[in-house]
């Protein structure tokens, strides 16, 4: 056990849930173990990777979780692996481990993302309710990319035109003001507007304009 890593038996007030990792990248073989060691007393499921290399090539994240991360690390360092998971669009919240860390470092990898930094040695508490607010931070942010995905997928089933009139309808103007845009009849807009919200899954005009927000339509 690394004299760095400080030992603790003590259960997180928190109950992850089992469908959630923490992956732990260390090249420190004690260190490793020791954060293998306290996690998984906290009923964590953890994986652990010696090197960022290794990491980027084998995990896979497919469920809510939270990445341990050391900055110093061989070849890749923890500052460029969180660049290049940024770059991929990857939705891990990042808790850094340093033994040297800086004021500069710091700000760089929490400007980045980072939910949380540490310096060891730490309170095992303390990294325990990091990881768990972590995952509820991975958790949110999944089901928010999950609902923009359902709002994006309704929006492929409009025609063109009902892509136009949730436009307009979504600007706030009333039936006729569509039709006379348009330059066709209030009742054909009616009808256009009611299948719309129906394919929207949307019930008035407020609700539709927090979709149109969320797509960027607006």
């Amino acid at each position: 056990m690394d004299p760095h890593l400080p030992q603790s038996r003590e259960r997180s007030r928190f109950e992850p849930s089992a469908d959630s990792v923490v992956f732990v990248v260390d090249d420190d073989d004690a260190v490793r173990e020791g954060l293998q060691n306290l996690l998984t007393s906290a009923d964590f499921l953890v994986r652990t990777f010696s090197n960022a290399d290794d990491f980027l090539a084998s995990a896979h994240v497919e469920s809510p979780g939270c990445l341990v991360l050391d900055v110093h690390l061989p070849h890749l360092n923890g500052l460029e692996l969180q660049t290049r998971l940024a770059a991929r669009g990857d939705l891990l919240p990042i808790i850094f481990l340093t033994g040297i860390g800086d004021i500069p470092m710091t700000v760089q990898a929490m400007k980045a993302g980072a939910v949380d930094f540490f310096t060891k040695p730490f309170q095992p508490a303390e990294l325990l309710t990091a990881v768990r607010r972590a995952i509820e931070h991975s958790r949110k942010a999944r089901n928010c990319l999950a609902e923009l995905v359902e709002l994006q997928c309704r929006y492929a089933t409009l025609t063109p035109r009902e892509r136009a009139v949730m436009d307009e309808v979504a600007s706030g103007k009333l039936n006729k003001q569509i039709a006379h845009d348009f330059g066709t009849k209030e009742f054909t807009v009616k009808e256009q507007r009611a299948k719309m919200m129906e394919k929207m899954q949307v019930a008035s005009v407020a609700e539709l304009v927090k979709v149109a927000v969320r797509l960027g339509n607006r």
